[in-house]
């Protein structure tokens, strides 16, 4: 049964919970010494910059990101910072626009490849028609140049049967294909997981796996992780089948499998496997919307944005294997308003050398305006959160992450936030430990 798309893409998300305050009055988390830092303050003619996917690093420190607002024609940027004696300098590499060729509106973050070519996602644009005067959004390519410029290349443009509405960036293997998500579209308007390879004369799409809403769940916003026998892990914002808490379903985590040369019958089709159905338990989360993390030992890793025992206010999970090929959940942090600790985490998480977890919130905190948080994993199996800083309307600092973080071989965090800075636009921020 095809169940109901859920409105809660990032902009959703910001304006149902961007204007909410909490009076807090206990500290449960542990303090951490950290120093946050405004490195960038976003600033645009439009008033709005929004970048909502995080920042990715190169060798040389150089930090790439997009906005969804922004640019020369107000509709996004993929943009450069680069550190200096003087500050961080900010360099539009690409401003989208909406000629009927070119995307726009990107939510999805950046890859780069060994040549220093970017690689990305706009949820709307291109050359098809989905939806009312929208794009079907594109996979796009950018290319350095000599001199500092940079050349676009679009690589695909969706039609909507094949997918549209892109909200999360790309993965790519060794061979060079590009893997990623629909939010809607496909077979049953429900989105899909989607291949792109490299062919002689262009590159070639195809649909993996079309999501119908229900038991395999539906609008995926997160992008895919691979493992290394080419399987693909994700997570779905709805489906799953009806719960008490979900009338349509609070959500799945799948994997789909390559086809295997020694079932021919498969004629190329991938399989399609349901490793966790959210909200058939008492205190389980509700509306994943991100991807998924490994550690050393197969073990899976996700947040989602709701549920939770108690506050509803969303978690950290593991889904660990077992024999039959089965997975079981186990709840890591259940975020909590009453004691000043963040809620509706955001982002995917990512695990440093030591093994403990990074993420951001939303908003909570001692400040209402969103966290950077540290889970540190226990000697009997437990999980203690450190606060690693509480976003503040105050002065210059942002507020409201909701692109998750990368780090440094130092152990410094990166990320952005949607709003605050100097110019009420969002930043990009770093914490030293």
């Amino acid at each position: 049964m095809q169940g109901k798309r859920r409105s809660t893409g990032v902009k959703a998300v910001l304006a149902a919970f961007a204007p909410a305050i909490f009076a807090l009055t206990l500290f449960a988390a542990h303090a951490a010494a950290a120093q946050e830092k405004v490195l960038y303050s976003f600033s645009n003619s439009s008033g709005f910059t929004l970048p909502v996917a995080g920042v990715i690093s190169d060798a040389s420190g150089n930090l790439y990101g997009t906005a969804f607002y922004g640019g020369d024609n107000g509709v996004g940027m993929v943009f450069e910072l680069s550190p200096s004696a003087s500050g961080w300098k900010q360099t539009v590499l690409h401003s989208f626009n909406t000629d009927g060729i070119d995307g726009y509106w990107v939510t999805g973050g950046l890859i780069l490849d060994a040549s220093g070519n970017l690689y990305g996602t706009t949820e709307f644009g291109g050359a098809s028609t989905c939806g009312v005067f929208l794009g079907c959004g594109t996979i796009f390519k950018l290319t350095p140049n000599v001199g500092g410029e940079w050349t676009e290349t679009i690589l695909y443009d969706f039609q909507g049967p094949d997918g549209w509405e892109v909200h999360a960036g790309l993965i790519v293997d060794a061979a060079g294909n590009l893997y990623g998500t629909t939010a809607n579209g496909g077979a049953y308007n429900q989105g899909v997981v989607f291949e792109l390879s490299p062919a002689a004369g262009g590159w070639t799409e195809k649909t993996l796996h079309d999501f119908t809403g229900g038991a395999d769940g539906g609008v995926p916003y997160g992008k895919v992780l691979l493992d290394a026998a080419g399987n693909l892990y994700g997570m779905n914002s709805a489906g799953g089948g009806a719960t008490p808490a979900c009338r349509y379903g609070c959500g799945t985590v799948f994997e789909l499998s390559p086809p295997s040369e020694l079932s021919p019958s498969t004629s190329g089709t991938w399989s399609w496997k349901g490793l966790h159905d959210f909200g058939k338990r008492s205190g389980d989360g509700h509306y994943p919307q991100n991807g998924l993390i490994f550690d050393t030992r197969g073990n899976l890793y996700g947040s989602t944005l709701e549920g939770g025992g108690g506050q509803n206010r969303g978690i950290v999970f593991q889904l660990a294997p077992s024999a039959g090929g089965k997975w079981t959940e186990k709840t890591l942090h259940n975020f909590n308003q009453i004691n000043q600790d963040g809620i509706n985490p955001t982002g995917d998480l990512i695990f440093d050398a030591a093994g403990n977890l990074y993420g951001e919130t939303l908003v909570g905190g001692s400040n209402g305006k969103g966290t950077v948080f540290e889970l540190i994993p226990t000697a009997g199996e437990g999980w203690v959160e450190t606060m690693l800083h509480n976003f503040s309307s105050q002065s210059t600092d942002g507020s409201n992450p909701t692109s998750g973080v990368i780090l440094d071989s130092l152990g410094s965090v990166y990320g952005t936030t949607d709003s605050g800075g100097a110019f009420g636009e969002g930043t990009v921020f770093e914490i030293k430990r």
